[in-house]
């Protein structure tokens, strides 16, 4: 009986381990390198490098905004290249607004790994690098994050006056979805990369977008209504009864966005 008790043990120790250290490998599901902009159909997108503080290069597709626009940043999930998330921005660029697509360390062909902090300071470069090459301010721009990317555009917001904040699926910590995962460990203590969406929020100061489908496999939709409740400044939910977690654009998403930018 020990023995057997001693195993049980041992496995859920080994197995244990194995989730921690490989616990990266699980937050940034690195991909691969996309093509060229106009073989996604996109028109007057161009490719633009960003030299970051380790002079890594970071890949990012540019479509300038027409005359009185905004600008949209673009903050990817844990699984995509940017080419994956073509036909979205084209919705956007096709009416005239401006999209800069970010693609993080390790995705998109970029070198470098991922880490919460190390995604925040590059996006910091990018940022003021973007306002610089474009002669804008904060007032010009909506952040936008779309599942692990939340957690980036919520960091970024915080005490700032950008024209507004777009989360789609966003978690209210990577703790507690790891936690939802693997109840029987204490992931919570253990996780490198929390991206705590849920005690930020209210540092946010500008107008805040919230789309969530209630079927979301990924992200419990119950985390987006939390975060959207809990946040306490001027707000919209579009909430999809059979949406899921990568297609909302399906369910015509992309309107709901520009239809909240324009009543800012």
């Amino acid at each position: 009986m020990i023995k057997y008790i001693f195993l049980s043990f041992f496995v859920y120790f080994l197995i244990g381990l194995g989730l921690y250290l490989s616990q990266r490998k699980l937050t940034f599901n690195k991909s691969g390198k996309p093509g060229k902009p106009y073989e996604y159909g996109l028109q007057n997108v161009n490719e633009v490098f960003l030299n970051v503080s380790d002079n890594i290069k970071l890949l990012n597709w540019l479509a300038e905004p027409k005359p009185n626009m905004p600008l949209i940043i673009y903050f990817h999930g844990n699984s995509f290249d940017i080419g994956e998330r073509a036909y979205r921005i084209k919705e956007y660029i096709d009416e005239g607004y401006g999209v800069l697509l970010h693609a993080y360390r390790g995705f998109s062909g970029n070198s470098g790994k991922p880490s919460e902090d190390i995604i925040y300071s590059d996006s910091k470069i990018l940022i003021k690098w973007i306002m610089k090459k474009l002669s804008i301010n904060e007032k010009n721009i909506i952040l936008y994050g779309e599942s692990l990317g939340t957690g980036v555009a919520v960091h970024l917001a915080q005490n700032k006056n950008y024209l507004g904040v777009v989360l789609e699926a966003p978690f209210t910590s990577i703790s507690e979805i790891a936690q939802k995962m693997y109840p029987i460990y204490p992931v919570k203590y253990l996780i490198w990369d929390k991206f705590d969406n849920l005690s930020k929020i209210n540092n946010i100061l500008s107008p805040l977008l919230i789309l969530h489908g209630k079927k979301d496999e990924v992200v419990p939709f119950e985390m987006g209504k939390k975060i959207f409740e809990k946040y306490n400044h001027k707000k919209k939910n579009v909430f999809i009864d059979e949406a899921m977690h990568n297609n909302l654009y399906e369910y015509g998403i992309a309107k709901e966005v520009m239809n909240f930018i324009k009543k800012i």
